[in-house]
């Protein structure tokens, strides 16, 4: 195993479908990366994404059924803290989410952080969409349960220190998603936001269309709100 800044990263791609994607972000990293481990979480893909994985000799674990995103990050979390990774890191098989950053977060973690997001809206300021008022929603939420500001509360870019690692490897209910995130906090994870651009999708459709993006603010928003106060408060370790 390879480290960065002497800490151990791992990068969890969860692939679902990504036949299109997979070989361009897989080869980029080994390339580009090597200081950088990698796991492919192929979550039962309708696709060729399980044979280009097989073929090219990836890293990966072939899930037997699609089980959704959420169970597909717990299987590389438990992956990740059982092979004694310092960081881990939530990043997307699509091809936007860009790992000359990832220096960069794993020097905020240094600093104390548990959690660190790799945010568009740091530096650069808020585009006017619809996707973007549903953005400002889940961070008005966020702000209203905790008094934490998350500019990007909806980037899939996120590194995780072993104290929340273990937490989301081995409790259920906990999604990568901004109300595990809110919850965190909620239990005293200190979080921080990096500057991270992000690219265009390589290719195909993103499961978001506008409809699903309406129900997902919704969701979010309801378990940030009224979910996340019912749920025992996680324990957060300090060393």
């Amino acid at each position: 195993m390879v480290k960065s800044m002497d800490r151990k990263v791992l990068i969890i791609i969860p692939a679902y479908n990504e036949e299109k994607n997979i070989e361009y972000v897989i080869h980029d990293l080994e390339t580009n990366y090597p200081q950088y481990d990698y796991i492919v979480i192929n979550d039962g893909s309708q696709d060729h994404t399980h044979e280009i994985l097989h073929r090219n000799n990836f890293n990966h674990i072939d899930m037997p059924i699609n089980v959704g995103l959420a169970c597909g990050v717990q299987t590389g979390m438990m992956y990740a803290y059982n092979h004694g990774y310092d960081y881990t890191m939530q990043y997307d098989g699509d091809g936007q989410h860009d790992a000359a950053y990832i220096d960069d977060m794993v020097s905020a973690m240094e600093k104390g952080y548990d959690i660190c997001i790799g945010s568009r809206f740091v530096t650069s300021k808020k585009p006017s969409s619809l996707r973007m008022f549903g953005s400002n929603i889940i961070q008005a939420a966020i702000k209203v349960t905790t008094g934490k500001t998350i500019k990007d509360p909806t980037s899939g870019m996120r590194m995780f220190n072993r104290t929340t690692m273990k937490i989301m490897a081995n409790s259920i209910d906990y999604g990568p998603e901004p109300d595990t995130v809110a919850h965190l906090i909620r239990s005293g994870a200190k979080v921080i936001e990096v500057q991270a651009n992000m690219k265009e999708r390589i290719a195909g459709e993103s499961y978001l269309n506008f409809s699903r993006s309406v129900k997902y603010m919704l969701h979010m928003c309801f378990s940030i709100l009224f979910v996340q106060w019912c749920r025992k408060k996680s324990h957060i370790e300090r060393r």
